[in-house]
């Protein structure tokens, strides 16, 4: 059926001297059997095409009068980038050896609602405690943690430190933003020290078929408790839009908790696993395959909106408070005490 729709849209606009080639090519390194492996694996694997609503068969008209074979290195790696773009998502990279494309519309077109230079200087100070990647103080009988990244594996020892540092305070702010991900095991790592027993927390869905509707049924995942130690008290989960990937798994995680409250900003999402593919000449790219939906069957995509929104107020940032800490700390001294 689509190779009789191609036909006929080839016939209806006679002006594109181009013919759609399929995965059955020689092989050949060459700019058009690239750009026709590409468009045919995303086609058959990428996740968000109904959900994003994408034309792709339209996308390929519109860059395939663009290819031929005496296009340079680069002109072939700024035409596919630009391909790659219209999937607006920040799981789809270009790697060549001489340059990468990415999407980050996914945060840069927001306000960061985070400042680095606050939080080190009126926040943490020179007498906060570590443990691995965690930054902690208490304010007042409320924890305080801080981690900017997933990139290096959670060790047990050290979230369980955390915990154990932390237990008896009033509530805890586990502050993520600008958290863009990294390994995928953080989120449950770090959601079973705050867990009273064992929780759906999301579902999978995984590409099944070449059809851009095609997936197995959704796969439940849960979060059990994990540790010596689970913290009951109230927490809130300070996010914003560069919360993404694995940390947005995170955010979803946690937001299956009664005594836990999301605040900040919408994350920035990236709810689909990216696999990795390669083009003839050597090339690499990837694109998500999966797509993870909330407990309730809400689609991460796009981002997860927290419970309270509360922004970086300039006027604060001025003045050497942060916002959204602040509104943290009130919520907390103003909750119910919640025993562990």
């Amino acid at each position: 059926m689509r190779i009789l729709y191609f036909i006929i849209i080839l016939f209806a606009t006679a002006s594109l001297s181009c013919e759609k080639l399929l995965l059955e090519s020689d092989g050949e390194n060459t700019p058009v059997n690239n750009f026709e492996l590409m468009w045919e694996i995303i086609d058959r694997n990428y996740s968000f095409f109904e959900y994003k609503n994408i034309d792709w068969d339209s996308i390929y008209f519109s860059y395939r009068p663009r290819i031929n074979n005496e296009l340079t290195d680069n002109e072939l790696f700024q035409i596919l980038s630009d391909m790659l773009y219209e999937l607006r998502d920040g799981h789809v990279n270009l790697y060549s050896g001489f340059g990468n494309s990415r999407n980050v519309e996914w945060y840069s077109l927001y306000s960061p609602n985070f400042n680095s230079e606050l939080l080190e200087q009126y926040y943490l100070g020179e007498d906060y405690e570590t443990w691995g990647p965690f930054y902690t103080k208490i304010f007042d009988s409320v924890g305080y943690v801080y981690i900017g990244s997933f990139s290096e594996r959670i060790r047990d020892a050290d979230i369980d430190a955390v915990i154990e540092r932390l237990y008896d305070t009033r509530g805890i702010i586990f502050d993520v933003r600008n958290n863009s991900g990294g390994f995928g095991s953080s989120g449950e790592i770090i959601t079973g020290r705050f867990t009273d027993r064992r929780r759906l927390v999301s579902y999978t869905l995984y590409k099944s078929g070449p059809g851009h509707n095609d997936f197995t049924p959704p796969q439940p995942n849960f979060v059990g408790p994990l540790g010596d130690r689970q913290y009951a008290g109230n927490v809130v989960v300070l996010t914003n839009r560069r919360v993404y990937s694995a940390t947005n798994d995170f955010v979803l995680y946690m937001s299956s908790l009664p005594h836990v409250t999301i605040m900040g900003d919408t994350t920035g999402g990236g709810g689909g696993t990216p696999y990795d593919y390669e083009l003839y000449n050597g090339w690499r790219f990837r694109i998500p395959r999966t797509m993870t939906l909330a407990y309730n069957g809400f689609n991460v995509e796009n981002g997860i909106p927290p419970d309270i929104t509360v922004r970086l107020s300039a006027n604060d940032l001025r003045n050497g408070i942060d916002t959204i800490i602040e509104a943290a700390l009130k919520h907390i001294s103003e909750a119910p005490t919640s025993k562990n």
